[in-house]
This record gives C-alpha cells, structure tokens and sequence, in this order.
C-alpha cells in the first residue's frame, strides 16, 4: 500500500491496559496499521476485576469518530464493548458517517474474563438488530454465540455458527478458547473452515478476544479476505498469548501483541 492503513477500535478502556482500546492499540500495531479509537466506556479494572463502568455520553461516541473519519480517514473498524443500547444507538450513528463499504469486525463482548458483565441484558437484542447485520465478520466465543443465537446451550460451533450467520453479519468466527479443543470456526454463508491452534495453558490470556478481533480487522484494512484475516488473527492472537506476560498482575496476565518480554532487555538507562 502506498499510505499507512487506518483502523478505528469503537471500544471501551481497560485502565488495566490489558483488554478493551488498550489491548486493540497494541495488536492494531503488530500489525502495521495506525490505530485510532472512539472510548464507548471507561472502566476501572486490573487483571483481577472490574470495579467500576462509566459509560461515555453517546454524543461523545459519534463525535470521536466524526473527527477521526473526516481528518485521517478509516479503512476498518473494530467494535467491542457496547454495554447499552444508547451506546448501541449512537455507533449506528457513527458508522452512518462510515463508506458503506467499510469493514467492520465485532466482538460481541458481553462478560469480562475476571465476570463481570460489560453488556447489559435488555441490549443483546439491539446488538443483535442493529450492529451484527452490518458486521463484515463477528468474532464471538462459545457463550456469547449461544447468547447470540437464544441457544439453551453452548456445545455445537459449528451450529452456533450458522445461527448467529442467520442474524445479518458477512461471515462468522465462533472462537475456540472456551472449548478443550482450540480450533475456531469459519462460516460464511457458503464455507464452513476449521482454524485448528494451539492451545497455550502456561501463557496469558487477558484481552485475547480483543487481540483476535482487532488483528482481524486489521488484516481486512491490510486486503486480505474475511477467511485469511481469521486465519492470520487465530495465530497470531495465540502467539500473544504464548508470549502474555504472567508477571503483570496478581490475576490473569495480559496478552502481549508486541513482544513486550523479548524487548525488556534492549531497553538503555539513561546516564
């Protein structure tokens, strides 16, 4: 490409900096694409829990992304934490301002890892109607696909998979980090791919849906088709896992996209 690609993170803040924007910035430059971000919510948080939510006003929302879109352009997007339907309301909005032909990648966050929940329950349905038809690809896990899909239970990717394709998004990826066995699943409409991994037990996993999906939609910024981008997004995400650094906090450590541990000794004291 002769200009650097944009990728704009619609997303909540991790004061924590191992999930959510945080999270989204670091893997959107491992990736060799600018970052940009509109904050959807500021939370107090650390590897072991979230204590507190603000919600940023949804005026706010649409005009983080006005700024960024009429200035330095998007090439995709990625969407994360939502958690409710004003905040729902305004990134339709935002992504009106949008080419319609703008990638968008979401990730369906509905429950923090340490539990707590990022998405209230009367908005699934407005998550559903509103944001999933204009998804280019949705990037859920197990549960949030059966929440998804008003599934009783959460034991067939595959069948998840094509339900929550019934909803409206391009393509599906119901990610394998919840299952024993780590493969992803693919489904488009018309090809339904296993994406096999490794599954990294000694790593750790704090923001690895984030990384995911933001490595995703920065392979669709890059060209690279739904499939290749999931394709790419399953190792590379794994890697940051494999790679996450165990020592950041007393909870689950954060993912680490830039190879953070492999660069602490090239860091020069000054005199």
């Amino acid at each position: 490409m002769t200009r650097t690609p944009t990728v704009l993170s619609i997303a909540g803040s991790d004061s924590g900096g191992g999930a959510g924007i945080q999270a989204d910035l670091k893997a959107f430059a491992s990736c060799g694409v600018h970052g940009m971000t509109a904050i959807t919510a500021v939370t107090a948080q650390s590897t072991v829990g979230v204590d507190a939510v603000q919600p940023v006003p949804p005026e706010i929302v649409v005009a983080q992304v006005k700024s960024v879109a009429a200035d330095i352009g998007v090439d995709a997007v990625k969407i994360g934490m939502l958690g409710d339907t004003q905040t729902i309301a305004a990134v339709v909005e935002a992504l009106d301002l949008l080419p319609a032909s703008t990638p968008v990648v979401v990730d369906p966050v509905m429950v923090a890892e340490s539990g707590a929940r990022l998405l209230d329950a009367s908005a699934v349905q407005a998550l559903r109607q509103d944001i999933l038809p204009r998804a280019t690809v949705v990037t859920p896990n197990l549960p949030e696909a059966a929440v998804l899909a008003g599934a009783a239970e959460a034991t067939d990717p595959e069948a998840l998979a094509r339900a929550v394709h019934a909803l409206g998004p391009g393509a599906v990826v119901v990610t394998g980090g919840h299952r024993l066995e780590t493969t992803d699943v693919f489904y488009d409409g018309t090809t339904l791919v296993p994406i096999a991994g490794a599954r990294h037990e000694d790593g750790a996993a704090h923001g690895s849906g984030c990384t995911h999906s933001s490595i995703l939609a920065a392979q669709l910024a890059l060209g690279a088709t739904p499939l290749q981008a999931a394709q790419i997004a399953r190792e590379r995400a794994a890697m940051a896992v494999r790679n996450g650094l165990r020592d950041v906090g007393a909870g689950p450590g954060p993912v680490d996209a830039l190879n953070i541990r492999d660069r602490r000794g090239e860091a020069v004291p000054l005199p």
